[in-house]
């Protein structure tokens, strides 16, 4: 396993760790996801092209829409709920309440 391998696999678990760790606020949460979203597109990416997978060239492109959409609807979440409560907390979050 090369140093990049470890170097991704080590970010996506430290982003993890700080998603189970941090998950009082919605912005750390928000962050640690990104991390790891980030951490899977340049694994797939070396992936691909360490082993010439022509046929999933496209992988890593449909993984940053899907990251670009998340963030986007995450960031309209947060916005939401700092305007309506005032604080980022993720436990005002109920579905209850609606």
């Amino acid at each position: 396993m090369s140093l990049i391998y470890i170097n991704t696999t080590l970010a996506f678990t430290i982003s993890l760790m700080g998603m189970l760790m941090y998950r009082s606020h919605l912005m750390s949460s928000l962050l640690c996801l990104e991390g790891m979203m980030l951490s899977l597109f340049v694994m797939i990416t070396i992936t691909i092209l360490t082993n010439h997978f022509t046929l999933a060239n496209m992988a890593p492109i449909i993984l940053l829409v899907l990251a670009a959409c998340e963030a986007a609807l995450g960031l309209s979440l947060l916005v939401l709920v700092s305007n309506t409560y005032g604080t980022d907390y993720v436990q005002n979050l109920n579905l209850l309440q609606c």
